[in-house]
C-alpha cells in the first residue's frame, strides 16, 4: 500500500501544532510569485538560500516529490532546527537544512540545478559573493529564481520619517535613513549588473507588490512584523534623547493619514528575476 494511504495523524500533537504555521506573513506574498517562476523537473538538486523557517523549502519539497533533493541554508541555526523539526514532523525524506551563509556555501562544484531565494539574497552580506558562490555551485543551465523587496519597500513610512527628521534639523539621520535602506535594498539596475557579472543571464523580471494595512499608527508599531524586523532598525538611525520625540511625531503625522484615508497602508514592491546559468 502506498505510504500516504497508511497516512494517520492526531491532531492534538503537540509536535504537530508547533509546525503547522508554514506560510509566514512577511515570506508568502514573494514565495508565491517564487513558486510560480520554478521549473518542475525530476531528479534535481535544489538549494534555498536565507530558508528562514522553511518557506518555500518545505513547500518545493513537496511539490517535487521523491525524486529530488532539496537543501537549505541560512545563518539563523534557531531557524535550521525548527525547519528540521518540521521535517521530521512531516515526514518529509528528501530535504534538510542547515546553518551557513550564502558567500561560502558548503557544496561542490556544479551540483544544484535550481537555486532559489526567497527575499533571502537582499539580506546576505556581499551580494556580488553570493551570486558568485550560487555560480560556482550551479550546473551548466541550472535555473537562478529569486525575489527582492524594492528600494521603495513602505514609502508611506518614510516619506514621513524623513520629513520629520528634516523639520527637525536631523540631516545626519536622513543620511542614515538612506544608508540603511540601501544595505537591504539596492536599486533594482544594480541588482540586475550584479546578477549578470556573476555569469547568469536574466530570463525574466516580474513586478509586483502587495499592502500591509494598519488602522493607525500604534497598530502598526506594534505589529510583530514591524516590532521585530523594522522598529529596531528606524530606532537606530536616532540618538536616544531624541528617540521619544520623534516617535511622538511619527505617530501624530501618520495617524491624521489614518483619520483622512480610515488606515494606514505601506506598499511593498518586489520583483521576482529568473536566470539561468551561462
Amino acid at each position: 500500500m502506498k505510504d500516504y494511504l497508511n497516512h494517520t495523524f492526531n491532531s492534538d500533537d503537540p509536535e504537530l501544532i508547533s509546525v503547522i504555521d508554514e506560510l509566514p506573513l512577511w515570506s508568502a506574498p514573494f514565495g508565491l510569485k517564487l513558486l510560480d517562476t520554478i521549473e518542475f523537473k525530476p531528479n534535481i538538486k535544489v538549494l534555498d538560500i536565507g530558508c528562514g523557517l522553511g518557506f518555500p523549502l518545505i513547500e518545493i519539497s513537496q511539490r517535487l516529490g521523491k525524486s529530488c533533493k532539496i537543501f537549505g541554508i541560512d545563518p539563523w541555526k534557531t531557524a535550521m532546527d525548527r525547519i528540521n523539526l518540521k521535517i521530521k514532523t512531516y515526514n518529509i525524506k528528501n530535504a534538510s537544512a542547515i546553518e551557513g551563509v550564502a558567500e561560502n556555501l558548503p557544496f561542490e562544484n556544479k551540483f544544484f540545478d535550481l537555486i532559489v531565494s526567497n527575499n533571502g539574497l537582499n539580506n546576505v552580506e556581499d551580494l556580488q559573493k553570493s551570486l558568485s558562490e550560487c555560480y560556482r555551485v550551479s550546473k551548466k543551465g541550472a535555473q537562478l529564481t529569486f525575489t527582492l523587496n524594492l528600494e521603495d519597500t513602505m514609502n508611506e513610512f518614510y516619506n514621513v520619517f524623513k520629513e520629520i527628521l528634516l523639520n527637525n534639523k536631523l540631516q545626519d539621520e536622513i543620511t542614515k535613513v538612506k544608508g540603511q535602506i540601501y544595505s537591504k535594498r539596492k536599486p533594482l539596475e544594480e541588482i540586475k549588473t550584479l546578477v549578470n557579472n556573476s555569469g547568469f543571464s536574466i530570463k525574466s523580471i516580474i513586478k509586483d507588490n502587495f499592502i500591509l494595512r494598519f488602522l493607525d499608527a500604534p497598530t502598526m508599531f506594534n505589529h510583530y512584523l514591524i516590532k521585530y524586523w523594522f522598529l529596531d532598525g528606524w530606532k537606530s538611525i536616532l540618538k536616544p534623547e531624541d528617540l521619544e520625540n520623534i516617535f511622538n511625531q511619527l505617530e501624530q503625522k501618520l495617524n491624521a493619514t489614518a483619520k483622512e484615508k480610515g488606515e494606514i497602508g505601506l506598499t511593498i514592491p518586489f520583483v521576482t528575476i529568473d536566470c539561468r546559468r551561462k
